[in-house]
């Protein structure tokens, strides 16, 4: 079938040329006409762009349900961090100055909505009211004997250094705020801004990037945190690939350059390339799927691949052209030879790709599927488009092109002196070593298999970007100053789930009980005269005529008498965090989570009763504990809603106190600390089991990642096992010999286990970038096996002794498989100046894969052949 394409193609190369240079127009047109004119196109799929990571579980997967229910029940959204730090001034960060700064930035933060970031809905961006910074949270200052006062932090920007001196003061007595917005020595501040939806965190990211550089001062800004990274690297990866695939084209010219001498022909590979990435994204966009960050690299796997078989004809062609020769039958030779290896390559390539379908990770099946559709869209451009190009060329193109050229030079090209000489000395080397060769092979695959056995699975999408990255460097410094950058939290919810709140939820009216005595009288608490007003029963608007007033405490008039109300007693049974049992438990699972050395710190609801009891007794340090009663403990949330931020509470607890969110920040983002967390925390669970019933489950980004990390390790092991038997099914079938089926796969095999053995002595985090790899070590390497086994065999029936048919092999196939890895390894070099990890890991892996399987098939099995040659040769009388 392909040599009949071939041949086909070469009876008419301009119809053929045209064909798929229009098939490749039409396909990007329908791709980019819905994003171009959505107005006119808009049944069609336009371009559109996912790089969120939570996207690589299904959208039904039971942790991202969970996430999305405990997001909207505790009201959470995902934060960009904004760090200050002043490491000159004596007082830090705290003078007036700096906080003048702080000032301005947070209200320019509060405009970042709607047009401002370029979106249409006037509520997406930045949410307001859940803003933390000096200028929007509370101070609470004790005035008496239980009486709070609620007052700004910051109010205005600080007039002179003592009153800087002051926020700081009043800010460290506030247990939320210490080493969340002010660091333990004030050389730092941070500002915490929720966003609606976590893919606006790039637009946000760069306002606040555009207004910090309007600042003089020696103050130094950082913004950091998971959506801002993960939505930066979205937009990072496409100019990556905007400027990292054209260089690789680039390089890998020049190479084919280097070895065949001929401008005109060596493009027809790089147009093979172009037009099968072209296609293959063209097809992805058009079938209605999104570019995700895995689907961004479907360009760096299908270009190697696709150049490959085209450097396969074109080094045959270069060793067989001659002036006087028919280059239409020349042609016809090498496709010939070519045909049945070239499809088998580009089989096995697209097997060991469409096998990912086989995992868990959406966008990591995405990839597979149509890296493999790529792939064999090359194989059929090669075996057409190749030839039919060669024929439209001018003879005059090719006067000093391969055999032409030495026949008329008599002296060898760069090929020759170089890479030609460096692979007939491997194959002498082979020949007479064979023995210790496969002894050396043992030995790597042993300390190979030790190697695997110490690799980590580990990632963090901070760390894709390279250390002098500036979200790096926010990372690292916000990271050392405060408790945290990285979220998680952790619900105790009971059995039967948890309702969201109703927009606005007021505390839940406290139930009395006749005989119990509060232990704190609340008392005058002046607030905001602009606070929302409290529902009746609480200081609201009166329900009924009789009904006395209360206290300022609690909501009542500011004339109204500081007298303890009796009225405010203990919760009803049912509302489990009134209850101090189970506030004591959050505060002993706190404690537990300090412990691993890897939170920096934990916020819950027991730290707001706590701060405000202690304040309703003058201040005392002492006093900073959870109350004896849950009367007390409902007096201690009455008071904390005559604050200017009531609507913090419901961040920590349901209104109906049934379930509880503690927000857990971490100095690391990487899964293997969020995976000891997550440990440590069951541990403490089972030793100490929840009061009530309750069950404690982990949401937020940093856990999802967890999650997605361990589905897509296991997936790939059972992907790559898949496709591992269906390759050797494969090579069983092609070589038609169980033996031969097996000895193909030596330098696959030895491949990825020296690569990830590699890993794993080098301490190199198994990641996202190097799982996928091991599906393009399965194309590449059984590429070079089926290439020289094929002629290997041809060459045998020939001579009919292996040392004949090792010197013959060890000419054109060889050269033309040397020539292969020279030229993509060396051409994907520029990948390793890419700002982005993933982009650097992929550059250097495969070069490793292409170095180690070419050498592999250049020494592993010449040697297993020449030590074992009667058994792969039975039919044949063998003479050395």
């Amino acid at each position: 079938m392909s040599l009949a394409a071939s041949r086909s193609a070469m009876e008419r190369p301009k119809t053929t040329l045209a064909s798929w240079l229009l098939l490749t127009a039409v396909l990007v047109l329908i791709a980019l006409l819905p994003s171009l004119w959505p107005e006119r196109f808009s049944p069609l799929h336009g371009v559109r762009v996912d790089t969120n990571p939570e996207n690589m579980l299904q959208a039904d997967e039971p942790v991202r349900i969970f996430h999305r229910q405990m997001k909207e029940a505790f009201d959470l959204h995902d934060l960009v961090v904004v760090g200050v730090v002043n490491e000159s001034h004596p007082q830090g960060v705290f003078n007036a100055a700096s906080l003048g700064r702080v000032w301005e930035l947070t209200e320019f933060a509060k405009t970042l909505r709607g047009e401002a970031i370029g979106q249409t809905d006037p509520r997406a961006g930045v949410v307001e009211v859940d803003l933390i910074a000096p200028s929007t949270v509370d101070a609470i200052e004790p005035i008496g004997p239980g009486t709070l006062r609620f007052e700004w932090l910051m109010a205005e920007p600080p007039a002179d250094d003592a009153e800087a001196a002051e926020i700081r003061r009043r800010a460290q007595r506030v247990p939320f705020l210490q080493n969340t917005l002010v660091s333990g020595d004030g050389k730092a501040l941070g500002l915490y801004l929720p966003l609606t939806s976590k893919e606006l965190s790039y637009q946000v990211y760069r306002r606040l990037q555009e207004r910090i550089a309007s600042f003089d001062g020696n103050d130094q800004f950082f913004v950091t945190g998971l959506p801002v990274a993960e939505d930066t690297f979205g937009v990072e990866m496409f100019i990556q690939m905007a400027i990292s695939a054209p260089l690789a084209m680039l390089v890998i010219f020049l190479l084919m350059w280097f070895f065949f001498r001929q401008l005109r022909l060596i493009a027809s590979p790089l147009l093979v390339a172009m037009l099968a990435v072209m296609c293959t994204m063209a097809l992805l966009i058009a079938s209605g799927q999104v570019i995700h960050i895995m689907s961004s690299m479907i360009p760096i796997f299908v270009m190697p691949i696709a150049v490959l078989d085209a450097v396969h004809i074109l080094s045959e062609f270069f060793d067989r052209y001659r002036r006087d020769g028919d280059r239409r039958q020349i042609l016809g030779e090498v496709m010939a030879g070519l045909a049945r290896p070239m499809l088998s390559t580009s089989l096995t390539s697209a097997a060991g790709f469409a096998s990912l379908a086989l995992t868990p990770i959406p966008p990591v099946r995405v990839f597979g599927i149509f890296v493999a559709i790529g792939i064999l869209l090359a194989w059929l451009m090669t075996i057409t488009l190749v030839p039919a190009y060669i024929l439209l060329m001018p003879a005059s193109a090719l006067e000093r092109f391969g055999a032409a050229a030495r026949s008329r030079d008599r002296r060898p090209l760069g090929d020759s002196t170089r890479v030609g000489r460096a692979i007939l000395a491997l194959g002498r080397f082979a020949q007479r070593r064979s023995a210790a060769i496969l002894v050396a092979t043992l030995g790597l695959g042993l300390l190979s298999a030790w190697g695997i056995q110490r690799i980590e699975v580990n990632d963090n999408p901070i760390r894709w970007f390279r250390a002098a990255h500036e979200i790096r460097q926010s990372d690292r410094v916000l990271n050392e100053h405060f408790a945290g950058t990285y979220t998680a939290y952790l619900a105790l919810t009971p059995a039967e789930g948890v309702a969201a709140p109703p927009q606005g939820a007021p505390v839940a009216e406290p139930v009395a009980e006749p005989d119990t005595e509060p232990d704190i009288a609340p008392g005058d608490a002046p607030v905001d005269a602009t606070e929302p007003s409290l529902p009746a029963g609480l200081g609201g608007a009166d329900t009924s005529a009789g009904e006395p007033e209360l206290p300022a405490g609690l909501g009542g008039s500011p004339e109204a008498t500081a007298e303890p109300v009796a009225a405010v007693a203990t919760a009803a049974s049912d509302e489990t965090f009134k209850d101090p049992t189970a506030l004591a438990y959050l505060e002993d699972l706190q404690q537990a989570l300090l412990g691993t050395g890897i939170v920096g710190k934990s916020n819950s609801l027991a730290d707001i009763v706590k701060t405000v009891h202690r304040d309703l007794h003058q201040g005392q340090p002492e006093e900073l504990r959870i109350p004896d009663s849950a009367a007390a403990v409902a007096q201690t949330l009455v008071q904390y809603e005559s604050s200017h931020r009531p609507g913090d509470l419901w961040h920590f607890v349901t209104p109906d106190y049934r379930a509880a969110n503690l927000w857990v920040q971490l100095k690391s983002g990487d899964n293997q600390d969020m995976a000891a967390v997550v440990q440590a925390v069951a541990d403490h669970v089972a030793a100490h089991p929840p009061p009530a019933g309750l069950e404690a489950h982990w949401f937020g980004l940093t856990y999802i990642n967890v999650i997605w990390q361990e589905k897509m390790v296991l997936g790939m092991l059972k992907a790559f096992l898949g496709s591992f038997l269906v390759i050797l099914l494969m090579m069983t079938l092609f070589f038609r010999s169980l033996l031969w089926g097996l000895l193909s796969m030596i330098p696959l095999t030895l491949t990825i286990a020296m690569v990830y053995g590699l890993i794993g002595w080098i301490g190199k985090d198994y990641d996202m970038p190097v799982a996928v790899l091991s599906a393009l070590a399965l194309g590449l390497a059984v590429d070079f096996a089926i290439h020289f086994l094929t002629r290997s065999r041809a060459s045998y029936q020939r001579f009919g002794n292996w040392r004949q048919t090792s010197a013959d092999v060890f000419e054109e196939p060889a050269r033309a498989i040397a020539r292969n890895v020279v030229v993509i390894a060396a051409g994907f070099t520029p990948l390793l100046l890419a700002p982005l990890i993933p982009y650097n890991t992929v550059g250097v892996l495969l070069a490793m894969i292409l170095v180690i399987s070419g050498f592999a098939t250049f020494l592993v099995l010449p040697a297993a052949l020449g030590t074992f040659e009667g058994r792969f040769f039975p039919a044949r009388e063998t003479s050395k």
